[in-house]
């Protein structure tokens, strides 16, 4: 378990929730993610799983009936203080198709000093295993705190290009970026035909020209931005699949239910 210590509200898009009691927690860097667990509506208390393992975990939750399975989200951890038990979380808060709120963005909007909630370490997802020459980096707001992480992790002189779309101009965030890593902001708010997250910065994919040498490509965020962006870089730029890793953290339109 784990609790709120702070709430801080970062920009338009963004809420901050620094997590305690964490003292264990070893820092990973790069894309440190995690699983956050909330309790639903109306819960006094809820049941985690007991298990850690990446498959017996989630059937011990799905095993659990849902009055007392508590929501369950992945979020990366921004900062990561083993000297304190701290962990900062950005949460993005953004509505659905319907202007709801999902529960994190619920739970982050009212969290306050104290609110507990179930906290899964799950390692870091940003693992080249192969020799390159460059990084390129996309995603969309979900994304940012991932991205920043990678970033940040990279050696000094690392080369690259990282794309990041934001909602707005204020949801910018300033972290370490080597001196020749080039960081490319987008945002949908200022851009024509910017309603479908993620469509921009695809946009801005098949305008790049890419650096010379071989690339490693980390595609992360609404499900169709990391897709097209692997299509493009696969069938386009001739990269060998071995060389992009895609994952889609969300669908627009398709909220998700556990």
């Amino acid at each position: 378990m784990a609790h709120v210590r702070h709430v801080e509200r970062l920009s338009p898009s963004f809420v901050r929730l620094t997590l305690g009691g964490l003292d264990q927690l070893a820092p990973r860097g790069h894309d440190h993610w995690c699983r956050l667990f909330f309790a639903r509506e109306g819960q006094d208390a809820f049941q985690l799983p007991t298990r850690t393992g990446e498959v017996g975990w989630y059937l011990q939750y799905l095993a659990t009936p849902r009055a007392r399975r508590p929501w369950v989200r992945a979020y990366t951890c921004r900062n990561v203080r083993p000297d304190t038990g701290e962990v900062d979380i950005d949460s993005v808060i953004h509505e659905d198709v319907a202007g709801r709120l999902g529960p994190a963005a619920q739970f982050a909007l009212a969290a306050s000093p104290g609110d507990r909630l179930g906290f899964l370490d799950q390692g870091i997802g940003f693992t080249p295993d192969h020799p390159h020459d460059w990084t390129l980096l996309v995603g969309d707001e979900t994304a940012l705190p991932a991205v920043a992480g990678v970033i940040a992790s990279l050696p000094e002189d690392a080369r690259g290009i990282a794309i990041i779309e934001v909602p707005t101009a204020g949801d910018r965030q300033e972290f370490r970026v080597p001196p020749e890593m080039e960081v490319r902001w987008i945002h949908r708010d200022e851009s024509a035909g910017g309603d479908q997250p993620g469509q921009l910065a695809l946009e801005a994919v098949k305008a790049t020209v890419p650096l010379g040498g071989e690339v490693h490509a980390h595609l992360i965020g609404e499900s169709g931005l990391a897709t097209g962006a692997r299509r493009h870089l696969v069938q386009e730029w001739g990269v060998p699949k071995r060389n992009v890793d895609f994952v889609g953290y969300w669908r627009h339109g398709r909220p998700a239910t556990t």
